[in-house]
């Protein structure tokens, strides 16, 4: 696969209609369909049914309806597409995000960070392994909602370019959201891609986006709207260089191992 200096991320910011994956699909069809391509679309976390405790109800396996639409987006616009979804396997449910280019399955990971406060906790099993994958010569973490609020999860000994959290994060921690998206980019000098939902869900809970990416020192990059719920920016791995190697801080990092 070529490496490509510079990626354009397509950050989808839409208002899932609660539990019905059809519909949700049928929509983001129409919504990719005329849109200008870029490298990556960005999903929000569960994107097809909304953030449902209902597992048994909304899961699928790797092979269903969903996997198999991101397979043909990938394949139709020649671009990669990420995002999480409830999945069934071995009699287990997990919120796993997954990212697809050409039509295959380049990683997957499944949420470590439960949210028990929702009763995530309880409705699906906890992922145990970080995944770094690599994408036209880009290294990219993905992370799901709550794993944003652990440091030591998100910390990068792997020398990722790009972390990924895509999100159901309500309004009402706002605040919260921008300010771990923006600590993780600095602590980790990498650009940080945060993806939010927007609307109201089936526990009527209200979302606003605030979808995002900062710069491997912090900064907000301004999105370019494309259309409603479609926005893009184009991110370079010269800028992860450039402040890589002016300012040398992952060599001092702290050595530790997790249990």
């Amino acid at each position: 696969m070529k490496k490509k200096e510079e990626l354009i991320l397509q950050l989808v910011e839409y208002p899932p209609i609660w539990e019905n994956v059809e519909l949700n699909l049928n929509f983001l069809t129409q919504l990719l369909e005329d849109s200008h391509r870029g490298d990556i679309i960005i999903l929000p976390e569960m994107f097809n049914t909304g953030f449902s405790m209902n597992a048994s109800k909304i899961s699928e396996k790797m092979n269903g309806i969903t996997v198999t639409w991101m397979k043909n987006i990938s394949l139709q616009y020649n671009i990669a597409i990420c995002g999480s979804l409830a999945i069934e396997e071995e009699h287990q449910y997990y919120n796993r995000f997954v990212f697809i280019a050409q039509g295959e399955i380049l990683a997957q990971y499944d949420k470590h960070h439960l949210f028990s406060y929702s009763g995530e906790s309880k409705s699906y099993t906890a992922g145990n392994r970080k995944v770094v994958l690599e994408y036209l010569g880009w290294k990219i973490c993905p992370m799901v909602c709550f794993d944003l609020r652990f440091p030591v999860w998100n910390r990068n000994v792997e020398n990722y370019d790009l972390m990924i959290n895509v999100a159901s994060w309500p309004d009402s921690r706002m605040e919260v959201w921008d300010t771990l998206l923006k600590a993780r980019s600095i602590e980790n000098v990498s650009y940080v891609c945060g993806v939010n939902r927007v609307g109201t869900d089936g526990m009527n809970l209200n979302y606003t986006g605030h979808s995002v990416i900062f710069s491997p020192i912090g900064k907000e990059l301004t999105l370019r709207k494309e259309k409603e719920y479609l926005y893009q920016q184009a991110i370079s791995l010269d800028e992860v260089r450039k402040w890589r190697d002016k300012y040398r801080f992952l060599d001092e990092r702290d050595k530790f191992s997790m249990p």
